[in-house]
């Protein structure tokens, strides 16, 4: 059995790379595969969202309902199993197969642990639903849908942990493929289930639940398997003594995921927040924003890929003990994410029409709605941007365990500053829609600020 691994991205000896050039060759070969991974996962969204429109836009509206109760509890879930990377990649760079072994376990178990009462919320979302004031048809059409979603978050995490396993040792394409593969499998199921073919009975809101269940299922099995029995992970002997409960690991890991969670869960509130000041306004104001944001939600797998990469990345650098490496990995990963969303930021202003007229069409009683869908992607170039910042910023603060700040500068940036400048400028300087815009850009600009001045504090510390 290995004892130790040689991370593959260390340069030989006496090897003519630049350490910066090898630095973004190494960070791109990572986020890549990441980013592509992400986007297959907003595609089968997309795709669910697309054939349960054939059922009515009432099926729609409580499609849309299900995932704000489902991705409040998934939220939480997913920012613990983001804590697997950094504890992988460090223990990757020191070269410590057992710690690798151990990390991987705790998060599946974890993983399993949270999910049962994670399932709590969707599995009475039609109760929470109408305390919210919600139409009673709505919630109970909401409720069938999230039936069948439920009883997926356990193997939705487990995948999500085994691919930061994959990712953090420098193996980030398996989960990539798995993606792919369930993107038409996905879409197959969901059809097939929703309309009862093949002597299946017609499950509706039901059945699409259902089947995004069962690919999470597969896709959690299929990694496993790769995990288990394919080098160089089974190298690693991943799967070993998955029963044990390593107590002071999973303490470590809680302590470094939690307040991933809650900094995820003050960004989502912030823009569902936003959703609510844009109904008080109007409805256009508010169908105009959903489109930007769906439009944002895309851009944002690009800096997300690259924030994944950075802090495994990093990662490898402090698991080596190399301050000034930890620094290199920071950098390269924020250019190459400035250079990336800056490059779709300029499409984005060019296209801003065509993809208001994708959304809502071009007829004239859709022209005002264009419009302001279009003012409101001009106004979100420097969001854009500003957001790539903090996402890839946070993600290297990963990499060396420093989560509980950023916890407090999200409660700043968007709650102290982002919020209430949103509110002010739109009901107050009478500038609406794009008032709220113009502070969720603001508060992003703070929070990626503050991350700045907090990795660059801490990579003088280590290197001091």
């Amino acid at each position: 059995m290995l004892d130790t691994v040689q991370p593959r991205s260390q340069p030989q000896a006496g090897a003519p790379l630049n350490p910066l050039a090898d630095e973004f060759v190494e960070t791109l070969r990572l986020a890549v595969p990441m980013t592509l991974t992400q986007l297959g996962q907003i595609a089968m969204i997309t795709t669910d969202l697309a054939l349960i429109g054939r059922l009515g836009e009432s099926a729609v509206a409580a499609a849309a309902l299900a995932h704000t109760v489902y991705f409040v509890s998934f939220t939480f879930g997913l920012g613990l199993m983001a804590a697997v990377s950094p504890l992988v990649a460090q223990a990757f760079g020191a070269g410590d197969v057992r710690r690798i072994r151990r990390s991987l376990r705790v998060g599946l178990s974890v993983a399993l642990l949270i999910s049962l009462p994670m399932m709590a919320s969707p599995l009475y979302g039609e109760h929470i639903l109408v305390v919210l004031g919600q139409a009673p048809h709505s919630a109970a059409l909401a409720q069938r849908y999230l039936n069948g979603l439920a009883w997926g978050i356990a193997p939705a995490l487990g995948f999500i942990a085994l691919r930061s396993m994959m990712s953090a040792v420098n193996r980030p394409q398996a989960p990539l493929w798995i993606t792919l593969a369930a993107i038409p499998v996905n879409a197959a199921l969901v059809y097939v289930l929703i309309h009862g073919l093949f002597g299946l009975p017609e499950l509706g809101l039901f059945g699409a639940g259902l089947a995004t269940t069962l690919v999470n299922l597969g896709s959690f099995a299929a990694t496993l398997a790769i995990a288990g029995l394919r080098k160089p992970f089974a190298d690693y002997r991943p799967l070993a003594h998955l029963w044990r409960i390593d107590w002071p690991l999973m303490r470590k890991l809680i302590a470094i995921g939690a307040p991933i969670s809650f900094s995820l869960l003050l960004e989502y509130g912030l823009f569902s927040s936003a959703a609510l000041l844009m109904g008080l306004i109007s409805t256009t104001a508010l169908a105009a924003h959903q489109i930007a944001l769906q439009v944002t939600a895309v851009l944002f797998m690009v800096p997300l890929g690259i924030g994944m990469a950075a802090t495994v990345r990093v990662g490898h650098a402090f698991g080596r003990g190399e301050p000034l490496a930890v620094k290199r990995a920071g950098l390269a990963a924020a250019v190459i994410g400035i250079a990336f969303v800056s490059a779709l930021t300029v499409a984005i202003i060019f296209g801003r029409y065509e993809l208001g007229r994708l959304f809502f069409g071009s007829g004239e009683a859709s022209m005002a709605t264009v419009e302001l869908t279009a003012t409101l992607l001009l106004v979100g170039a420097t969001f854009f941007i500003a957001d790539a910042i903090q996402t890839i910023m946070g993600g290297a603060l990963r990499g060396i365990n420093d989560t509980r700040m950023t916890l407090v500068f999200a409660a700043i940036g968007y709650w102290c500053v982002g919020f209430p400048i949103a509110w002010w400028l739109a009901f107050h300087a009478d500038l609406g829609a794009v008032g709220v815009w113009i502070g969720l850009s603001i508060g992003s600009f703070v929070y990626a600020g503050l991350l700045i001045l907090r990795f660059r504090m801490l990579t003088r510390k280590l290197a001091g």
